[in-house]
């Protein structure tokens, strides 16, 4: 079974009801794939799992360890982390790091991407393969590197922060309402 816990040559998901029926689906089969690596179904593990399938998008394993203990207070770190590194090997999650270091994890991705980051107005834009396909090639070419394109976050600053000037000429915060 693909990591989405789902039947291969599935129909893709179109509308907002089968998105939803296929996200259940995979939320349905972790335990049974925890299990399957031989980790216990804890009441810990029951929190992470319940505020993962509430959470679309990004989070910081410091914020998934803080809405874990809203759950249960006895979560631990350690569990908590151990997990999600289960989580990421099935395919349910995939972590990344933000501009300054610190992990985040991507809950379901769809497709492995980076990040661009702008340092005037803190703005997060995805960068999808696409996107990104030139630089990869580059280094891969270049350098003989191969990119984790997860693992990438390009800071710099947002048109809207430059001014809308193509120059990269800045804007002073306060026409940033700051």
């Amino acid at each position: 079974m693909p990591p989405d816990g789902l039947p291969p040559g599935r129909p893709s998901v179109t509308s907002p009801l089968l998105a939803e029926c296929a996200r259940s689906a995979v939320w349905d089969a972790v335990r049974d794939r925890l299990r399957g690596e031989g980790l216990r179904w804890t009441p810990q593990r029951r929190a992470l799992l319940a505020v993962l399938a509430e959470t679309d998008g990004h989070v910081t394993g410091a914020e998934l360890i803080e809405r874990c203990r809203r759950r249960d207070p006895a979560t631990i770190p350690s569990t908590v982390y151990r997990t999600l590194d289960v989580l990421e090997q099935l395919g349910i999650v995939r972590h990344g790091h933000g501009p300054d270091g610190r992990e985040e994890y991507h809950v379901l991705p769809e497709e492995e991407h980076g990040h661009l980051y702008c340092a005037g107005c803190g703005g997060i834009w995805e960068l999808c393969p696409d996107e990104a396909a030139g630089i990869v090639a580059a280094l891969e070419t270049n350098h003989g590197f191969s990119v984790d394109l997860s693992h990438v976050t390009i800071v710099g600053r947002c048109r809207d922060c430059r001014g809308g000037a193509p120059d990269g000429a800045t804007r002073s915060p306060s026409a940033h309402g700051r």
